[in-house]
């Protein structure tokens, strides 16, 4: 009864384990594009992440990064702005080299992001800006893209790299939310077993 009980008990625990840790994801390239209405990347490849299930370093085509912002708040396109949170913030992976199949990550920015001009100009004209913001409580979105503007009214480029921190913690994956219920079936399947057996073989008083 009691090994029944700690397994039952080490099945509840291993969701909490298995996010113990912050994940550190890398993406380049993408379509970035940006107005009043906020900032959009599309179509970033996720190139690498490091501590994914307790994994080293994993390298490759492995999926996709995206992401909105909320609305322009202040500032400008053309120097630095800042903009609203809320939006999305969602990595897919493709199951290459381990990385699940499906998405990883699925949140909101939780903070303004904020915009600004690197002070680098490219010879074809193009500029160099910053990209940050969190999505989620000690987690937080770093890049940088190569843009050009539009009358300093649109923004639109690539994105040169970008790098995201998450506290896996708050995101259990669906495997994960699937084992908790296994444990929590369990321990309901212990107690029924319990109640009968009392009632069977233990006199009422």
């Amino acid at each position: 009864m009691k090994r029944t009980l700690l397994l039952a008990v080490l099945s509840l625990a291993l969701p909490l384990a298995a996010f113990a840790d912050n994940v550190d994801f890398s993406n380049n390239g993408g379509t970035l594009t940006g107005s009043s209405a906020g900032l959009t990347l599309t179509g970033s490849m996720f190139t690498e992440v490091v501590g994914l299930n307790g994994n080293g370093p994993v390298q490759g085509d492995l999926g996709t990064i995206s992401f909105t912002t909320g609305s322009l708040l202040s500032g400008s396109l053309a120097t630095s702005a800042v903009f609203n949170a809320g939006g999305s913030f969602v990595i897919t992976g493709n199951g290459t080299n381990g990385v699940p199949n499906g998405v990883i990550f699925s949140g909101t920015f939780t903070s303004t992001v904020t915009w600004t001009f690197s002070g680098v100009t490219l010879p074809d004209g193009s500029e160099i800006f910053d990209i940050a913001g969190n999505v989620g409580p000690g987690s937080t979105v770093q890049g940088y893209a190569v843009v050009s503007l539009d009358g300093f009214t649109t923004v639109s480029g690539t994105v040169g790299s970008g790098d995201t921190i998450i506290s896996m913690s708050a995101v259990p994956e669906p495997g994960t939310l699937a084992l908790f219920g296994t444990g929590l079936a369990g321990l309901a399947a212990m107690v029924r077993r319990k109640k009968f057996f009392t009632r069977k073989f233990m006199p009422s008083s």
